[in-house]
This record gives structure tokens, C-alpha cells and sequence, in this order.
């Protein structure tokens, strides 16, 4: 034994040659399927014999680490995988086997039959978030690590299944809904200048800035509570058909007063991005979604100011 480099190491005493002791490689697979469930086995030998783990097994002679752990999840799980991306890669010292390095992928299933075979008794799914208690530490860190991956895409596609069955109050786009109701003063202002001075709305510089500027802030209020579920199909009715009798009563053509709705529109938008409200992907779809809610009042708004224009 003799020190070499920050660590005493077996150094051969006829030709110098040192004897590097390093970690184990071991491979596994991380499979989840549709319903975001972990495929795991139980282990039928030790250690830690009966417990589950994710498909593991050490890398073999002549296969990359990726090989190793498809090759262990076709042998203990029956499944044929492909590689999508490296979770994570941990060191972990086992009193069975020493210290290894253990690398895990996220697999996507190919083909297959979920069957236990090799060192498995069994094979089955389970929630990612009601795990039973795993035979390794790696295998846990690495499936915490992949649903931290998937949180937004899963949240988006959580949120698209809302929007479309109509359940508003869950969607991701909610949490912006308080943007509207607590900015709705400015943007009525910056909506104030534009319709004043836009080309499509010449009228709007005849009239009192002071009630245009009351009556968008109402409006944008009103779309708060909509959002929030608070305010009812008659209310919007009863406000855009006043406000739709009172744009005549003023002068004003029906294609200005469509125009005053898109110039809002175009300040919400324009407002919330100069706030930055979206940074990631995620916040982006928050937006869309936000916008497609939008849609559906700025629709009733709009049918409501023309037949109040239309008396």
C-alpha cells in the first residue's frame, strides 16, 4: 500500500503498477406509463430480497451503460424499451456489493409484456406519488428527479383536459386570473390612449375620457369575476347591452365599438407581457389558456354590445 495522488492505494512491489479500486456501474430502467405509473419488480433475491425496485442490474462486458439498462428491464420486466434521457447518475455505497455508481434512464415502453423473469418475482405499476418502500436509495432519488421533470408537462396536460370539460376552477391559467381584476385601473388607462388616438375609433376622442375610462375599468373587473366563477351570464348580459344602447346613443358605428373591444384585448396582452407573467414553458401555455378563457367572455361581450346597439 502506498500513497498515490490524495489516497493510499495497492501499488505492485516488481513493476510499480497501481490497482485502482472503483465504483460498481449498475443500470436502471425507469418506465412510466400512461397513467404516470412506475413500473417496478420485486426483487426475488438479495439484497434486500421481496422488496421493489426499478429494473437494475450491473453493466455487462461490451454494452454501454443505456444498453445494460435496457437489457435488465427486457430481462426482469419482459419489456422492450428505448432510451428517452438520463434521470440522474448517483453514488451509493451497498454493504452487499460495495460501492457502486448507479445510472438511470427514463425508458419508454416499445413492446412487451409486463412479466417477471431473471431476479423478479414480480412486476407490476404503481402510483408515482404511493410508492412502496424501495429496496434502494438511487432508485427513489431517481424517480423523485423524474416527476420533477414531468411537473409542468403533466400540469399542462392536466389543465387542457379542464379547459376542455369545462372545469375552470383547477386550470393553471387561475392562478393569472387575479392579474386581470388587480391591473384592471392601468390597463383601462393604457386601453384610454389607444382608443383615443387609434385610427379605428376617431369618435372616441369626442367622448368623456373620464366615463370611458369608468366603463373599461368596470368591464375588466367584470372579466375578473367571470373568470373567478362570481359573476353570472346576466350580469355580462345587462352590462354590454347597456353599454351597447349608450355607444349608439353616442355616435358611435358599430365598427368602432367592435374596434374598442380588440384594442382591450390587444392591452391585456401587451400589459401582461411587458410584466413578464410567462418564463417558462408552462407559464406560456398559462397564457394561451388564459387567452382561450378569454375568448369565450370577450364572444358574450361582444354579441351583447351589438344587440344593445341594435336596440
Amino acid at each position: 500500500m502506498q500513497q498515490v495522488g490524495d489516497r493510499p492505494r495497492d501499488v505492485c512491489s516488481l513493476c510499480g503498477a497501481v490497482f485502482y479500486e472503483n465504483p460498481v456501474p449498475a443500470a436502471a430502467a425507469l418506465v412510466l406509463d400512461y397513467d404516470r405509473r412506475v413500473l417496478l419488480v420485486k426483487r426475488g433475491i438479495h439484497p434486500n430480497k421481496g422488496m421493489w425496485c426499478l429494473p437494475i442490474g450491473f453493466a455487462e462486458m461490451g454494452e454501454t451503460i443505456a444498453q445494460a439498462a435496457l437489457r435488465e428491464l427486457r430481462e426482469e420486466a419482459g419489456v422492450v424499451g428505448r432510451v428517452c434521457r438520463l434521470i440522474d447518475a448517483d453514488s451509493w455505497s451497498s454493504e452487499f456489493y460495495g460501492d457502486l455508481l448507479v445510472v438511470t434512464f427514463e425508458v419508454e415502453k416499445i413492446s412487451g409484456d409486463e412479466t417477471a423473469g431473471d431476479d423478479a418475482d414480480e412486476v407490476a405499476y404503481f402510483p408515482i406519488d404511493h410508492l412502496p418502500p424501495l429496496a434502494f436509495p438511487s432508485n427513489e432519488k431517481a424517480i423523485r428527479l423524474c416527476a420533477d421533470l414531468h411537473r409542468d408537462d403533466w400540469a399542462i396536460h392536466d389543465s387542457f383536459h379542464r379547459l376542455e370539460d369545462g372545469t375552470g376552477a383547477e386550470m393553471l391559467s387561475t392562478s393569472l386570473v387575479g392579474f386581470v381584476t388587480e391591473n384592471a385601473p392601468y390597463v383601462a388607462r393604457l386601453w384610454l390612449a389607444d382608443v383615443r388616438s387609434n385610427r379605428t375609433t376617431l369618435r372616441y376622442m369626442r367622448l368623456d375620457p373620464e366615463s370611458l375610462l369608468t366603463e373599461c375599468t368596470t368591464g375588466l373587473k367584470l372579466l375578473g369575476r367571470w373568470l373567478e366563477g362570481e359573476s353570472t351570464e346576466e350580469e355580462i348580459r345587462a352590462f354590454y347591452r347597456d353599454l351597447g344602447a349608450r355607444r349608439r346613443s353616442q355616435g358611435v358605428a358599430v365598427h368602432e365599438m367592435l374596434s374598442e373591444v380588440m384594442l382591450l384585448k390587444k392591452q391585456i396582452w401587451m400589459y401582461a407581457r411587458s410584466e413578464g407573467v410567462w418564463d417558462r414553458p408552462v407559464d406560456a401555455y398559462r397564457v394561451m389558456e388564459l387567452q382561450s378563457r378569454f375568448a369565450v367572455f370577450f364572444d358574450k361581450a361582444v354579441y351583447n354590445l351589438t344587440r344593445g346597439f341594435e336596440g
